[in-house]
């Protein structure tokens, strides 16, 4: 059974047409859902995920093999992969589990951020090959988080860090395009990871989800149009002030941390 994800020029000015949207702070409830509808991000969501469910599926209950096939295999294979993995596996859910699963499914299997990830997301002056196929995996697990609050060890502020490092860092973890690019700049003996820096104690709690209980099971996303939501977390947060839901999370882990 084939299924086709959204990939490449497409899904860029998808995006941009959102991120323009999300600029507008004057619009109406009737203009912003059109605008809104007429980026398609969301139905690129909705493939996304529906793509990664149809693979779990033929694995978990039916035991086939699954060919995910993209044309380089460095873009929209890695984003089903890696999606397939999160809601099989309760291992990739946990933090440590999750990093791992961006170092072997994304980092090392190839997939290009130099060139996916070359300017501003949003940025006008963009180059034939840029593409947010990274957000839209970012997006993809914040929907899973979102549906499943307590299966997921990480929290959206995890989500947020892991684009904004994508794009612009101080750590050697998303330079380059593959591995071999890495070994000739000698990335890993001239810089840090972003792993290191990330599982420091007085780090590590910032990006843990306090509501965090282990769940063995597989977690089955809704995909119908109703489950899809706007990540605002993400595209609102220049916009809206997130002060009040940053105080709400600080006082759920004071009191889950007091119990």
């Amino acid at each position: 059974q084939w299924h086709r994800v959204p990939r490449g020029r497409p899904l860029q000015d998808s995006f941009s047409r959102l991120a323009e949207a999300c600029a507008e702070p004057a619009l109406s409830v009737e203009r912003w859902l059109g605008r809104l509808d007429g980026s398609r991000w969301l139905s690129h969501v909705k493939a996304a995920l529906s793509t990664a469910c149809l693979a779990a599926q033929c694995l978990d209950r039916e035991g086939c093999t699954v060919l995910v096939h993209g044309a380089e295999g460095t873009d929209s294979t890695l984003l089903v992969t890696a999606l397939a993995q999160l809601i099989l596996d309760p291992a990739c859910r946990t933090l440590e589990g999750f990093q791992g699963l961006l170092e072997r499914e994304w980092i090392q299997a190839g997939h290009p951020f130099q060139l996916r990830c070359a300017r501003s997301a949003s940025s006008h002056a963009r180059g034939k090959q840029e593409a947010p196929l990274f957000l839209l995996f970012l997006d993809c697990v914040w929907q899973l988080s979102r549906q499943f609050p307590f299966s997921l060890e990480f929290g959206e502020q995890l989500l947020l860090t892991l684009f904004d490092n994508a794009y612009a860092s101080a750590y050697g973890t998303f330079l380059c395009n593959n591995e071999r690019e890495r070994s000739l700049c000698k990335v890993k003996e001239s810089t840090h990871s972003l792993w290191a820096w990330l599982n420091q104690p007085e780090e590590r709690h910032k990006y843990l989800n306090p509501l965090y209980s282990h769940n063995p099971l597989v977690i089955w996303p809704s995909v119908e149009p109703q489950s899809i939501q706007l990540w605002q977390g993400f595209f609102l947060r220049w916009i809206r002030p997130s002060q009040h839901l940053e105080e709400a999370w600080g006082e759920i882990r004071r009191l889950v941390q007091g119990n």
